[in-house]
């Protein structure tokens, strides 16, 4: 397929290496940061534009990977009649789309993606389509790039994933950091826990969340629990956090 991307960052440099990678051509790149886009375009052998109004209008597929705040003003701006055009934002409705044309949907990468990985991850999408046309299409270029795992997802069920991934990816990391810190104000070694956070990762990929919980919390072992509380009094933010999460493991069911 040809495409066009519109959009420079994390998303849209990942799924354009995997585009490219899959045989597809991208005919053009548009971002407002014109560095940004030009440099996508020199990866690529192709052009790139900062301008929406001399997109190229000869494209099979349209792809916005912009952020979830900007897609109504690029939306906006764009006029691709018969064309499909699809958006990457999990929390943002389809027919954002809606004045762009009529074949428009969703093409969700469900990952968390960084554009400086040179190894490229196997990526489940989860796509949608205002119409056949959309919808078909969308599908198979899901499947060029990765056929194990593509999904059909409405508005609703991104909008649930994207919750649930905020969990496992954002929260979980923001404990890594908060984890992180207090190990450099303690003169610990943070390293020293990256085999228990790879044997904890690795565990859920055969049984659940649930069955891999242990700890203090679980065992409801309350002298060892007092004493991570006395060692936290210095901290009070993750003090509350300790005493939230604690309750939290001890009351579900």
């Amino acid at each position: 397929m040809q495409i066009v991307i519109i959009g420079t960052g994390n998303v849209a440099s990942v799924l354009g290496r995997k585009f490219v990678a899959a045989g597809h051509t991208i005919v053009q790149v548009v971002g407002r940061n014109s560095t940004a886009a030009s440099a996508l375009a020199y990866e690529w052998n192709t052009v790139s534009t900062d301008y929406l109004s001399i997109i190229n209008q000869q494209a099979d597929v349209y792809l916005l990977a912009v952020s979830d705040m900007a897609l109504p003003a690029v939306a906006g701006e764009l006029k691709l009649p018969g064309k499909v055009v699809a958006h990457t934002a999990a929390a943002v409705p389809a027919d954002v789309l809606n004045t762009v044309t009529d074949h428009y949907g969703v093409f969700y990468p469900l990952q968390s993606i960084r554009k400086e990985m040179t190894a490229l991850p196997e990526i489940p999408v989860f796509v949608d389509g205002h119409d056949e046309k959309a919808l078909t299409t969308l599908q198979q270029l899901a499947h060029s790039i990765w056929p194990g795992k593509v999904v059909q997802a409405t508005d609703d069920d991104r909008l649930k994933l994207h919750v649930a991934a905020v969990f496992v990816s954002n929260f979980t990391n923001h404990l890594y950091a908060l984890a992180e810190d207090y190990c450099r104000q303690e003169g610990i070694d943070f390293t020293q826990l990256l085999p228990l956070i790879q044997e904890t990762a690795n565990r859920i990929t055969t049984i659940s969340p649930a069955q891999a919980q242990t700890g203090p919390a679980l065992r409801h072992d309350s002298e060892t629990i007092q004493k991570h509380l006395a060692v936290l009094q210095a901290y009070p933010h993750l003090l509350a956090l300790y005493k939230t999460l604690t309750s939290s493991i001890q009351q579900f069911k």
